[in-house]
């Protein structure tokens, strides 16, 4: 047998110049968007911890007055995550979603506290998938958060 035939018949480096190809696909099909959608799940999980843990901060110190709240509330803002900020808090008074005022802070009734954040996701593949088209920031989410403290 002569030599150029003895290689075409032993094909061991075809395998290897395929690999490229097959590690290339794997690594742009599936790798990538995963990573965008492990870095989105982190955030949102961050950012939800964040709030809760901010309502826990909160609930065992409620506002003296639900009727004139500004500067305890502006006092719990302080405290919390500078990562994922919460731009106000709104003191929800009775079970009609109502904002407290001197007409409806019935002590017997339930008191809440309702405030938000807002993510942001910058994924690398996904864009069309995980971003919607509606909002002014394509890829911002706000999350609510509300914790009953009476």
């Amino acid at each position: 047998m002569s030599g150029k035939r003895s290689l075409i018949a032993d094909q061991r480096g075809a395998v290897a110049f395929e690999m490229l190809f097959v590690f290339l696909f794997l690594f742009l099909a599936i790798l990538l968007p995963l990573a965008d959608l492990a870095v989105a799940g982190f955030q949102y999980i961050q950012a939800s911890a964040a709030l809760r843990g901010f309502g826990q901060l909160i609930q065992y110190s409620p506002p003296g007055d639900v009727t004139n709240a500004s500067a305890w509330a502006s006092a719990a803002l302080a405290k919390a995550d500078p990562h994922y900020p919460i731009p106000s808090i709104t003191l929800i008074c009775g079970d009609s979603n109502a904002v407290c005022s001197s007409s409806n802070s019935d002590p017997s009734q339930p008191k809440y506290y309702v405030y938000s954040t807002t993510i942001t996701f910058a994924p690398m593949v996904l864009r069309s998938a995980i971003c919607t088209s509606g909002n002014t920031n394509p890829c911002s989410f706000t999350l609510t958060y509300s914790e009953r403290f009476q």
